[in-house]
């Protein structure tokens, strides 16, 4: 059936050819680019990323090789205050922000799609490679993960709501990345069909989240000292919010075995370190689970993904309250970081997911919770 669709296009590979698989598909598309906060250096800097003009530019001329309408949609404000400032206040408390989640779920999806039905589309897509399907029992929506395991994006689609899933359309589900590239020089889009993936966080080019946190909200660079769990003192550091779960480098301090962060501690501007069986964990809880597909039972089985990179791993999970979840991993893995997304899966379905919590540490070499 011909749907008006409006395609998030970001001036890259995979947003192009999913409006251009869409037009083939006979519906009638159009293009627009969400302009995002940039600082002060982000435009002049980072100008392949959202909040630069390539990718405005690149997105325009796909849409012009297409003969598609494209908007530039200015989401600053919002972009800001939902991305930017939660990124800052996350790091400030000690945890370690997703931005590009937080951006799903409140800029790229929900509020792309306002303005979507605003302009009389019926219908969003983008270029994320993931799957949609629809339970025939409870007719929820859920994300599922896409063809190349590489490149699958279900992770970071958890925080979208039955209304979002219900007029999105993900046409790179059941594609590779090659293919992507393929279908881009076939139809000519020479402007994208080689571009690199995005790497970075978009507002920050550097990728130096500490300068970037002290320039634009006041972090201060504050001597702290660093410690075991057991007190013992081993140096100093300048600043918590430079540090986070599991990082080895940039701690500079001399050591018979080497140390990884195992926590910060805004409080008292301590950096807590240890050796790499201590950064292992298996229990946890998740909060502000937004559920796709809920289990009936209160205690159930499924395969939890702690990190975008992370190899989904086999767990138990108890639901607590309708949004918190306690999950204990069959084996214990590494750096659960609270601030990141934890998502459960049943096979290649996205059950549901959210925001770890609380850790309990394990006793080093033992997996034992203490």
């Amino acid at each position: 059936m011909r749907q008006k669709i409006l395609v998030a296009m970001s001036g890259g590979v995979d947003s192009s050819v999913a409006a251009a698989l869409l037009l083939e598909a006979g519906h009638e598309v159009a293009g627009a680019t969400i302009r995002t906060w940039a600082s002060n250096t982000c435009a002049s800097r980072n100008t392949r990323a959202c909040c630069g003009l390539t990718g405005v530019e690149d997105a325009r001329a796909v849409a012009d090789r297409l003969g598609i309408r494209y908007w530039v949609f200015n989401f600053e404000e919002e972009f800001k205050r939902h991305v930017v400032d939660y990124f800052a206040a996350e790091y400030l408390s000690g945890r370690t922000p997703n931005p590009c989640i937080a951006c799903n779920e409140h800029i790229k999806f929900r509020l792309f799609l306002k303005r979507a039905r605003q302009l009389g589309f019926d219908r969003i897509a983008t270029g994320h490679y993931a799957g949609l399907g629809r339970d025939e029992t409870s007719g929820s929506y859920f994300i599922e993960e896409g063809k190349d395991p590489a490149k699958d994006q279900s992770y970071v689609l958890f925080p979208l709501s039955q209304d979002t899933l219900a007029h999105l359309h993900l046409p790179l589900g059941f594609y590779e990345k090659a293919e992507i590239r393929e279908k881009a020089r076939a139809l000519s889009l020479v402007s994208v069909s080689e571009k690199p993936d995005s790497q970075e966080i978009c507002f920050i080019p550097s990728n130096d989240y500490a300068t970037f946190v002290e320039r634009e909200f006041g972090a201060p660079k504050k001597e702290g000292i660093v410690r075991t769990r057991e007190g013992e003192i081993l140096g100093t550091h300048s600043g918590y919010h430079q540090f986070t779960r599991g990082q080895r480098r940039g701690l500079g301090i001399p050591h018979k075995e080497r140390l990884y962060v195992l926590e910060t501690l805004p409080e008292t501007n301590e950096v807590i370190v240890g050796t790499k069986p201590e950064v292992f964990d298996r229990e946890f809880a998740v909060e502000r689970v937004n559920w796709f597909l809920r289990p009936s039972e209160t205690n159930f089985r499924a395969q939890v993904k702690i990190r975008s990179q992370h190899e989904r791993s086999q767990a138990s999970l108890e639901i607590l309250e309708e949004n918190k979840v306690q999950i204990i991993f069959d084996e214990p893995q590494e750096a659960v970081t609270p601030g990141q997304a934890a998502v459960f899966y049943e096979g290649p379905k996205v059950l549901g997911g959210g925001w770890i919590g609380s850790v309990r540490h394990c006793e080093p070499g033992r997996g034992e919770a203490i």
